[in-house]
């Protein structure tokens, strides 16, 4: 017998639309090919296979059709698969660091430019950000077929087309070089940077967090990713600390064009050291927000070069 679930994900934010279990009833009436990769737990109450990728996927489009409008989004195999509440929080949490300069109101609209490093094929931040708060993106990747999809995605959703635009990394030591130019002024980056040093790492990473979705995987070595996951997206030379680090350093090259520099930390050891680059490149500000989603915890870190008096003068 089927359970009715309606207890809150209190660690989500609390404007997060997913903080209720979901409704699988709406989601499959939107998205009916996600019937067949809903069943009933041990528990009695609705839910999917998350060790599944294509299970992942098609709750991935039906939320994104339910609840931000957008039609036929699709992700090549084999690329990351984001959960879409803890992403939407990002977002959220964005909206209200912008908000304490801003007389405490939230900025909407297309004056509010983020730049989003490592878009993937999925564009997810632009996606959310433009639902939720009407802001604009650019979105980059090194990847040349994850930025094809992205396109794809912004043509399937005309209302994307003035919204987003996508500029392709075309030197993968770099981040924000050949991306920023000297006319631009971005009002945020944001970034969920590649979590492991190498290809290794993340699939040991891998096997152990299917492992914990599914038990019975456990003696597979070399198990799918539940979220997917392409080279690129889940791990660069000196891991997630190197990236950031790099992301750090190029970013005092663009003190005046950015109000807030972000990125997910993922490692919270990773945090003295990349205080300490932040010191380094004498950031005027350095925040970090915690977040939560079920037993994951992360953290943005942000960072900005502008004085109080200039972040307030910043016209959003």
């Amino acid at each position: 017998m089927k359970a009715i679930d309606n207890s809150e994900k209190n660690n989500l934010h609390p404007r997060n639309l997913h903080r209720s279990r979901y409704d699988f009833e709406l989601l499959i009436s939107n998205c009916p090919e996600l019937k067949k990769h809903v069943a009933v737990n041990l528990h009695g109450v609705e839910t999917i296979d998350f060790s599944d990728p294509k299970a992942v996927k098609s709750l991935n489009k039906a939320l994104l059709q339910t609840y931000y409008d957008i039609q036929d989004w699709d992700i090549p195999v084999n690329y990351l698969c984001p959960p879409i509440p803890g992403r939407a929080d990002y977002i959220h949490y964005l909206a209200d660091l912008l908000a304490e300069t801003n007389n405490g109101v939230i900025p909407e609209g297309s004056s509010v430019l983020g730049l989003d490093i490592g878009a993937g094929a999925n564009c997810i931040y632009p996606i959310l950000g433009n639902a939720i708060y009407d802001w604009s993106f650019v979105g980059t990747d090194i990847d040349e077929k994850a930025i094809e999809n992205c396109s794809k995605i912004i043509e399937a959703n005309p209302k994307l087309i003035d919204a987003i635009s996508l500029q392709q990394q075309t030197e993968s030591r770099f981040i924000f070089k050949n991306i920023i130019t000297p006319e631009d002024r971005f009002t945020f980056t944001i970034c969920n940077p590649p979590f492991h040093a190498s290809a290794e790492d993340a699939n040991q990473s891998t096997v152990r967090k299917v492992s914990n979705l599914n038990p019975k995987e456990k003696k597979k070595t070399n198990p799918v990713l539940n979220f997917g996951g392409h080279n690129a997206e889940l791990w660069c030379d000196g891991g997630e600390i190197g990236f950031v680090t790099q992301m750090i350093y190029e970013s005092a090259k663009y003190p005046m064009q950015c109000l807030w520099f972000t990125t997910l930390v993922s490692k919270r050891d990773n945090l003295s050291s990349i205080y300490k680059t932040l010191n380094k490149v004498n950031a005027a500000s350095v925040k970090t927000i915690d977040m939560a989603q079920g037993q994951k915890n992360s953290r943005i870190v942000a960072w900005t070069f502008l004085t109080e008096a200039q972040q307030k003068a910043w016209k959003i």
